[in-house]
């Protein structure tokens, strides 16, 4: 619905099921979300294709996505890595880096910006290691400041996403010179998107359906 409103730019959580299933959803617990219980993490992914949101809709797999947005082009589309789970150990977590890049990569379009983005630096690392080619954003939940530039330069990292709270015009003018692409978030009115605007942020991440 909203690719047909005109809207040509997303962001997506991803979690991985028990046997390797790549699933779009936000929190671990299903409880909140869905009519499930327990975690996305230990459920198979016959068990997850199994639940309805409290919507009553389907839960949506990255495969289903990808093939949704597969020859569509300008697409800004941001695959969030939710790994900060315990269930995520290295090996797991090179398995998801890896099967994320790859399978998102298969059908990227031409023309579109896919980004790999990750308030888990674990997950951040691994994927530079894996797929050095890989567009990155630190996500950190503060203001863009010194501090928060400084983060994503020492990583290597060249797209920072922060809070739009507390994020002054300088700090954002000071962050495009050091070379970084800003994100500002949580955008929840047509307020907030003004001032995103006016902050001279490169994306605006919109925290409404």
């Amino acid at each position: 619905a909203s690719y047909d409103a005109g809207y040509r730019g997303f962001e997506t959580d991803i979690r991985m099921t028990r046997d390797g299933a790549l699933v779009i959803t936000h929190d671990s617990s299903l409880e909140r979300t869905t009519d499930g219980t327990g975690t996305v993490e230990e459920k198979t992914e016959a068990e997850i294709r199994r639940l309805r949101t409290k919507q009553g809709n389907k839960v949506l797999f990255l495969d289903e996505l990808l093939e949704f947005l597969e020859g569509k082009e300008g697409l800004y589309v941001e695959f969030e890595m939710k790994t900060s789970s315990p269930a995520y150990d290295e090996q797991q977590l090179e398995r998801y880096c890896d099967l994320l890049y790859t399978t998102a990569m298969k059908h990227k379009p031409a023309s579109s910006t896919y980004l790999f983005t990750s308030s888990d630096k674990r997950a951040l690392r691994t994927m530079q290691r894996l797929h050095p080619d890989a567009d990155l954003l630190l996500i950190i939940g503060r203001p863009i400041s010194d501090d928060t530039i400084r983060e994503a330069l020492d990583m290597g990292i060249k797209r920072l996403g922060c809070t739009m709270g507390g994020t002054s015009r300088d700090a954002v003018t000071k962050a495009k010179k050091a070379g970084l692409f800003v994100s500002l978030w949580p955008g929840q009115s047509i307020d907030d998107f003004i001032l995103g605007v006016a902050l001279g942020a490169d994306a605006l991440c919109c925290d409404r359906a």
